[in-house]
């Protein structure tokens, strides 16, 4: 994910302050270095990594951090709300109109992911914000750009307009508008066309489109793996319309951030929505707060409830949760959690939303953890449902058998059962806990501990140094 390695060297210099007893301007300095260092390398702008700088250091050497008890702990939370201040105070999701119709306009360079950002907006703006969109094609340059509109319309269920390349874009946006007001749609999107540099031509439709509709909103899409580039495309794009956000895509890429840090001390244009994955469901409202906290590895426990909630099964959870707590866990049960888990997403970015695991999300190898997971889940297919139900029934017969059925080892199914043993006594444990009311805030955090130790020679990477 972009910011990476910024939240890996801003980690180590928070680290390196946080435990001291007493803040100095001499540790502050060789703090504030470190973190001028992460941010340059990053990418951000010169300008404002001095300007950010100055700002913690007027703020740190403030009365309320030098008398705090830990000041290492107040420099921590100044960093952290310069960063929010950097990506925007606060969210800038669309603001849609109580009465008519809203016209949102995507604007970009081709090769961004524009015309599938569209779609993916489309299906936030449907599914959790209730209103009822259509998309118009105007992107009249590339006749691919209208095939992919119309399939990825069928995908989300959303009608789309065209009149095909035939006809110029701002005749299409015309009829389009006059479309969608006839069919009583409350929010059209409309896909411009791209070029592969800004140019004269580009700007000129755009803009004639937008004196015409006058949309509500005008977003620019940017790529985070152009880097610092990303302030000059929207800078160019701002002077030429009245942009109101960006769309950030690949923003699940290994790219260095710094772009995105930049843009709104620079622009002003903040960030809307964020893609982070190919999938019409990988995009998602931008929060500066929540992106802070996993900048700084404090986790993202809101997105990734918010996450669960729209992917996971909450019935099949609670049930299963329910067995857990009763002492009825099984193969079966294990089964599910894995298939669970794999609708989260990569596991690497589940870790870095739990606060304090985010130093372990380097550890996991993606293809490693993605194979050990088939693996585990052909063994268990390949049991029997009464072997499921008792795995301590398994003799050397059972094992061999299924081993062949998963095309694994026999060793890989001792493993399997021991790793279930272990699952399975851990279940029983907070179950008796429950039961007896000893599940509380320090228990909780003792089994929060023996996870990370677990972490530390997990099957899925490298050994934690």
């Amino acid at each position: 994910m972009a910011f990476d390695s910024l939240s890996e060297k801003l980690n180590k210099a928070m680290r390196n302050v946080a435990g001291k007893g007493k803040l100095t301007d001499a540790n502050m300095e060789e703090m504030l270095k470190e973190v001028r260092l992460a941010l340059l390398e990053a990418d951000v702008n010169y300008k404002i990594v001095k300007e950010f700088l100055e700002e913690i250091r007027e703020k740190a050497r403030g009365e309320e951090v030098l008398s705090a008890v830990e000041p290492g702990q107040q420099l921590v939370k100044i960093v952290h709300d310069q960063i929010v201040d950097l990506l925007g105070s606060n969210d800038s999701s669309i603001t849609y109109k109580e009465d008519g119709m809203t016209i949102i306009m995507l604007v970009g360079l081709q090769g961004t992911g524009k015309t599938t950002s569209v779609a993916k907006i489309a299906k936030i703006a449907k599914e959790k914000q209730e209103r009822n969109p259509m998309l118009i094609a105007a992107d009249v340059i590339r006749p691919a750009a209208i095939d992919q509109l119309q399939t990825l319309g069928k995908e989300i269920d959303t009608e789309v307009f065209t009149l095909g390349v035939e006809t110029k874009a701002l005749e299409t946006v015309r009829k389009g508008i006059a479309y969608a007001k006839e069919k009583g749609y409350d929010t059209v999107f409309i896909d411009t066309a791209g070029r592969l540099h800004i140019d004269e031509e580009l700007m000129k439709e755009l803009q004639d489109i937008n004196a015409y509709v006058r949309p509500d909103e005008i977003l620019l899409t940017v790529d985070a793996m152009t880097g610092q580039d990303i302030v000059n495309v929207a800078k160019a794009f701002s002077d030429a319309l009245p942009l109101t956000g960006l769309v950030v895509t690949k923003f699940d890429g290994d790219s260095r951030g710094g772009g995105v840090l930049s843009v709104k001390k620079i622009t002003g244009v903040p960030v809307k929505f964020v893609g982070e994955g190919e999938k019409i469901e990988d995009m998602g409202i931008f929060h500066p707060d929540r992106m802070a906290d996993r900048i700084l590895g404090m986790g993202d426990v809101v997105s990734l409830v918010e996450k669960a909630q729209e992917k996971l099964d909450m019935e099949e959870n609670e049930k299963m949760a329910e067995r857990m707590m009763n002492g009825q866990f099984t193969m079966d049960d294990m089964l599910k959690q894995f298939e669970q888990i794999q609708k989260l997403g990569p596991l690497s970015g589940i870790i870095k939303m739990i606060p304090g695991m985010n130093q372990y999300a380097g550890m996991i190898d993606e293809s490693k953890a993605n194979g050990a997971m088939a693996h585990t889940k052909a063994i268990i297919q390949s049991m029997t449902p009464y072997e499921r139900a008792h795995p301590e029934k398994l003799r050397g017969t059972m094992k061999k058998r299924i081993a062949r059925g998963s095309g694994t080892k026999v060793d890989d199914v001792n493993k399997l059962i021991n790793q279930f043993n272990k699952m399975k006594k851990a279940m029983d444990q907070v179950g008796r806990m429950q039961r007896n009311g000893n599940l509380n805030e320090e228990s909780l955090e003792k089994m929060m501990n023996q996870a990370q130790a677990q972490l530390k020679n997990n099957p899925y990477g490298k050994r934690f140094k």
